[in-house]
């Protein structure tokens, strides 16, 4: 089938989504739930195939992490899928409601956005989050994962159509292209009478081609490279559990943090013991001057590695004179992802807040929750740090807009004069 009929179709069911009851939507997700969950077998088995296929081509570390399926990770996106499911329903919220001086009675009302393109890679979750944040916004949703993925896609979708058919929706409200060719990619952004938004998750040269190439609105954030900086008023403890876990817990995702930023009065203290745990865990740390007089295991640093997404055990250090500094350098280096500060000093964590612009800020808080399942929004479509009508973790209510809906008794801006 072509792009151009794919999408025409996926708009065509749509309009059936949009239609659903809200106990209608919550049924259909939670038996996209159970149907993923029933399906493990053939979903693993699909995943454990596109896992040799990328080892052979040499695929790195850090892809293969995103790539890789198991039973809890699945049992993890099964519930995600639930968890959408328990939200309240984002379409037709009243968001603002007033009288005019005129009478008129205006309301600002969230409806579905039409249908969504996803564009991803290496991430056969998306498949399952996609759809189900796309459903539960009243939308239908074109996706289109990495060839690395096909298989894992293939039956992850395939799971989802069953229940999509069990409950009278057309499988094309969640459809999964097959084609994988760029030329096919370039169509389906041009796509502006089927298309209403594209999201792309990946990699910093796919999100570039796809913004490159639409002509349909996209939602983007080219890099994570989120900074922890350590005050002078810092809690030793706190510090080190947001380092450790900002960095090591899981590197190779967006949240993990890329930078280390301490106040000069603290790092000859806290340095060492960061950095003793940090290499005990294989981190590689590349720092500063002042860095390396305390670290002499750090490699020297460079303005290229603080610009850098490692997406890996690598972490850039830089020891800062106060908090202004701090706050320049990630002026400088960062992608208005997110940013943490450790500190027991409330006005050095308003400071932070309040002039850093990027989409999540952190107090006290490691930056992997800097995540749509984890800030209550059940999964996550994308993070947007292109500020549109929405900036930060997606969910469902990111994929509904608001519009007016205007009630009146006979109004009119111009009167027209009364006969004689």
């Amino acid at each position: 089938m072509s792009i151009r009929q794919l999408a025409q179709d996926c708009r065509q069911a749509a309009q059936q989504v949009a239609a659903l009851s809200s106990e209608g939507k919550v049924a259909l997700l939670l038996a996209m739930a159970d149907a993923l969950q029933a399906h493990s077998g053939q979903i693993l088995a699909a995943n454990a195939e596109d896992l040799r296929n990328a080892a052979a081509k040499g695929m790195t570390r850090s892809m293969l992490d995103r790539l890789r399926l198991d039973a809890a990770r699945l049992a993890d996106i099964a519930d995600a899928v639930r968890h959408i499911a328990a939200l309240p329903d984002p379409v037709g919220r009243v968001t603002r409601s007033e009288t005019l001086a005129n009478g008129l009675q205006v309301e600002r009302v969230r409806v579905p956005l039409g249908v969504i393109a996803m564009i991803y890679e290496a991430r056969p979750n998306v498949t399952a989050d996609a759809a189900a944040l796309c459903l539960k916004a009243g939308n239908g949703v074109l996706l289109r994962g990495g060839s690395e993925a096909l298989h894992s896609n293939t039956a992850v979708a395939a799971a989802l159509h069953e229940a999509l058919r069990a409950h009278g929706v057309p499988p094309a409200a969640v459809s999964l292209i097959r084609d994988l060719s760029r030329g096919a990619m370039i169509e389906l952004l041009q796509q502006t009478d089927a298309v209403d938004l594209a999201i792309p998750r990946g990699g910093e040269a796919l999100i570039r081609f796809v913004a490159e190439h639409a002509r349909v609105p996209v939602i983007k954030h080219y890099k994570g490279i989120c900074h922890l900086y350590v005050d002078k008023a810092l809690d030793l403890d706190i510090a080190l559990r947001l380092l450790i876990d900002g960095k090591t817990s899981r590197p190779a995702v967006c949240n993990a943090l890329e930078t280390l930023l301490v106040h000069r009065d603290v790092a000859s203290f806290f340095l060492p013991l960061a950095a003793a745990a940090l290499l005990e865990r294989g981190v590689e740390l590349r720092g500063d001057e002042r860095t390396r007089a305390l670290v002499p295991q750090a490699k020297p640093v460079t303005d290229e590695d603080y610009a850098t997404e490692y997406l890996d055990l690598v972490l850039s250090v830089r020891v800062v004179d106060d908090l202004d500094s701090a706050i320049a350098h990630i002026q400088k280096y960062g992608t208005d992802h997110t940013e943490v500060i450790a500190t027991g000093d409330a006005a050095a964590a308003r400071r932070f807040v309040e002039a850093l612009r990027s989409a999540v800020v952190m107090v006290n808080a490691s930056s992997r929750f800097s995540d749509g399942g984890e800030l209550g929004l059940g999964a996550e479509i994308g993070i947007s740090t292109t500020r549109l009508h929405a900036y930060g973790p997606m969910g469902a209510e990111s994929l509904t807009v608001e519009r007016f809906v205007v009630r009146g008794e006979g109004q009119v801006r111009h009167p027209l004069p009364m006969p004689a």
